[in-house]
């Protein structure tokens, strides 16, 4: 199973920026819808996303992709 590490990623944006960060600022931020932002929140929803997406997400994050998504076994 694929897991987003979406919320882990905002909450250390937070903390370094000593700021409240919304999900419709990444969305915003990104082009990533904030309903899929939500989606790929949701651990227990499997989710699909683009390469575009998970590279936005990189971008304005400044992380590598293996920050955005990991993999766990089943």
């Amino acid at each position: 199973m694929i897991r987003f590490k979406i919320k882990e990623l905002i909450a250390e944006k937070e903390f370094k920026e000593r700021r409240k960060i919304t999900l419709q600022e990444v969305s915003d931020s990104t082009g990533v819808n904030r309903t899929a932002l939500s989606k790929m929140m949701n651990p227990s929803y499997e989710y699909s996303t683009t390469t575009k997406a998970i590279d936005s997400l990189c971008t304005y994050f400044d992380c590598n992709v293996g920050d955005v998504i990991t993999h766990i076994k089943n």
